[in-house]
Parts: C-alpha cells; structure tokens; sequence
C-alpha cells in the first residue's frame, strides 16, 4: 500500500488501487503550486485513497478547463499532496514527489502531457507520451 506524506510530515496519506494514469502537467496552476515548470502526477481511484494523519487545508479554483479543482495541502508547511475535483471524477491527483518510496518518479513514467503547448520552451516532451492541448473530456483536447 503506497504511502507519503508532506514536507514537515504531520499530513499523511495512502492509497489502494491501481494507478489509473501517470501524467506531467504544464498548466500555469501545475507550475504555481509545484514552483516549477511542470507537475508529475498519479492518478488513483478515490475509494482507496485515505488521509492516514493530518488535516489538510484546501484551496478551490477554477481551472482552465471551467471546472473547480481543489488542492488539497499542508497547513503546516505548505506541501500539495493531491488534487480532485469534476474534471477527475472520484479519482484523486497525488503529486508524486510526495510519496515515501525512493522509486516513485521511476514508476510514474508519464503516459500523458497535459497543457503540452504550454511547455517551457526548454523542457522536452516525453517520449511515448501522448501529447495534449488540455484536460482529457476538455473541448480543447488534441
């Protein structure tokens, strides 16, 4: 059973389940809430995710898609450990550098690129990676 948690560790969670995709995200949100060029991301079936300690804070937005997405996060120290909301249906959005085992970024090997036209310039695409305009079930999507 995969477990993380935050920075300061008071936030804990845990999933069961299969991962239902890998994806990198280039939106402005995704860059904003990781300070960096992209976010990596599992996505789990929200009946086998738990919040094992802590009492994330959350933060609703709407995102480009039109729909709310809400962040979910450490009051503590700040860390995003997931995301959820319509576009995703019951599925949880776990930002994966959150998750204790040292080969989660191996194993989440991205099947999708999110916001690809977004990309910073300097960032290559990942190979193998199907390449979207925006969220999957979006008007917009490539």
């Amino acid at each position: 059973m995969p477990d993380g948690g935050c920075f300061c560790g008071k936030t804990r969670i845990k999933y069961t389940g299969d991962v239902q995709a890998t994806a990198l995200c280039h939106c402005l949100d995704c860059r904003k809430i990781t300070g960096s060029t992209y976010s990596t991301n599992i996505i789990v079936p929200g009946d086998g995710f738990e919040v094992t300690s802590g009492s994330p804070k959350t933060y609703a937005k709407k995102a480009d898609t039109g729909n709310t997405i809400t962040s979910h996060f450490c009051g503590d120290c700040g860390s995003t450990l997931w995301r959820d909301g319509e576009t995703f249906g019951p599925n949880k959005v776990i930002k994966v550098g959150v998750m204790d085992d040292v080969n989660a970024f191996a194993s989440a090997k991205p099947g999708i690129e999110l916001y690809a036209p977004e990309r910073v310039g300097w960032v290559s695409s990942v190979s193998g990676a199907d390449q979207l305009k925006a969220m999957p079930g979006s008007e917009s999507v490539a």
